[in-house]
């Protein structure tokens, strides 16, 4: 779904409806008509054109859900490309929860500047009273999802869901103060929860490093000029757009938008341990190691990557894919899927509301990715 927001402060009441119905995937918004589609399959060594064709078709079948784009990249190439009617190479599309790998990687230039700390307490100042439980909780515990914060990512009703209040109603204007006002539902560290608050939090807590103010613009301008710094122009990420709520808050957990060929440089970001195409490191390559380490609270799941392991939390596909394999997943079926062991990234958006759709696009996901040596 296209969701052409500057800034969620703008939302109407109709256009947080839309979104809730979006997130739900009850609602979906098509392409108007326009240019024939880009469809190029060059092929390589590993999987020649014909090969790849009948590997991609499938993944654009309605029995996936809508596939809106597919980028292929093996040995650092793009080897084939596909888009649905209505989108195209320069169309930037949202990245649902893929967002919070990219917060991730901001962490980790945080942290090896020395402004963080994996392991001492993130200072929150709601957490600050003597005795607060949360105030032992790390870095680490917000990354790996083990905060133990009392955070409900989904629901039923899905509008009594806490991403929902936080990302649409009455949450929005201050993401970081609903999340950091959260009860602890367990101890720090005792238990894997997914929360998109985590990712809020440390949206909140990278502001809060780069500036003193509480302005929301000087929030804002403080947090794009270390993107386009330090991440966006280095690793030439020229379509990565993020979004910001009234507070000057990064939504990171959820409101990032990309071109599918800048998704797919991203996850060779993360295949190549933080060096960008020209071979400079960009990130450290010793944070991709830890964003890549299991959570012992869920083998599937690193700091902010999904991991493809044996999990009944699993993402991916344990099984169908290299157990190196690893990836960036987003609401509705978003995937960057990155496979070391195989030189490759594979890239897919599009809308896939349904869990059947889900998991036949997983099954055709796991066949493509299956047409390369290991």
């Amino acid at each position: 779904m296209r969701l052409e927001r500057n800034s969620v402060k703008r939302l109407g009441a109709l256009g947080g409806i839309l979104a809730v119905l979006a997130v739900a995937g009850l609602w979906t918004v098509r392409a108007a008509a326009g240019p024939e589609p880009v469809y190029h399959v060059a092929g390589d060594s590993d999987a020649d054109a014909a090969t790849l064709r009948a590997a991609i078709d499938p993944l654009f079948d309605d029995a996936v859900g809508e596939t809106r784009a597919l980028v292929i990249m093996h040995d650092g190439e793009i080897v084939a490309e596909r888009y649905a009617p209505g989108y195209g190479p320069r169309t930037k599309l949202p990245s649902w929860s893929a967002a919070k790998s990219v917060t991730a990687v901001l962490i980790g230039l945080m942290v090896s500047d020395g402004r963080l700390a994996l392991d001492s307490p993130v200072p929150v100042a709601a957490w600050g009273q003597p005795g607060d439980p949360r105030g032992r909780i790390t870095l680490r515990q917000l990354l790996a999802m083990t905060s133990g914060l009392d955070h409900v990512e989904d629901a039923e009703p899905l509008a009594e869901a806490d991403t929902i209040r936080m990302l649409f109603t009455d949450g929005a204007q201050d993401m970081g103060a609903f999340a950091e006002a959260k009860p602890l539902a367990h101890a720090p560290g005792a238990a894997f929860s997914y929360s998109t608050g985590n990712s809020v939090i440390l949206a909140d807590l990278m502001a809060r490093m780069l500036t003193n103010s509480t302005d929301p613009d000087v929030r804002r301008r403080a947090m794009q000029m270390f993107i386009d710094g330090r991440l966006k122009i280095p690793a030439r990420l020229d379509s990565l757009t993020v979004e910001y709520d009234a507070a000057g808050t990064m939504i990171g957990g959820s409101f990032m938008h990309m071109t599918a060929r800048d998704y797919a440089r991203f996850g060779e970001l993360l295949r190549n341990h933080g060096r960008g195409a020209a071979g400079h490191q960009i990130v450290p390559e010793k944070w991709i190691d830890h964003m890549r380490e299991p959570s012992p609270r869920n083998a599937a799941y690193g700091a902010h990557l999904w991991l493809n392991r044996d999990s009944e939390d699993s993402a991916l596909m344990p099984g169908r894919a290299p157990r190196s394999l690893f990836g960036c997943v987003g609401h509705g079926g978003q995937y960057i899927l990155v496979s070391p062991s195989q030189r490759l990234t594979v890239v897919r958006l599009g809308m896939s509301p349904r869990k059947e759709e889900r998991a036949a696009l997983k099954a055709e996901l796991a066949k493509l990715v299956g047409l390369y040596a290991r």
